[in-house]
């Protein structure tokens, strides 16, 4: 993981337990199977991808009510 791409998308997420969760869950994604939202290349890790879609814009983080 570069720490450049973790320094932008932390000033998208400011909350660094949210980023780790949003990362770690988009991994996991990336790692079942499901395609990547941006234009890779070979040596980017499947973190780099996530952090990369989320400095995009790619990825959003979308708050829910509680019931």
């Amino acid at each position: 993981m570069k720490s450049d791409l973790l320094d932008k998308a932390s000033e998208i997420v400011t909350d660094p337990l949210v980023l780790v969760n949003l990362v770690s869950q988009r991994v996991r994604q990336l790692n079942s199977g499901r395609s990547p939202l941006i234009a890779i290349r070979p040596s980017m890790g499947v973190a780099d991808i996530a952090l990369t879609e989320i400095i995009e814009g790619k990825i959003k983080l979308v708050f829910k009510e509680a019931p």
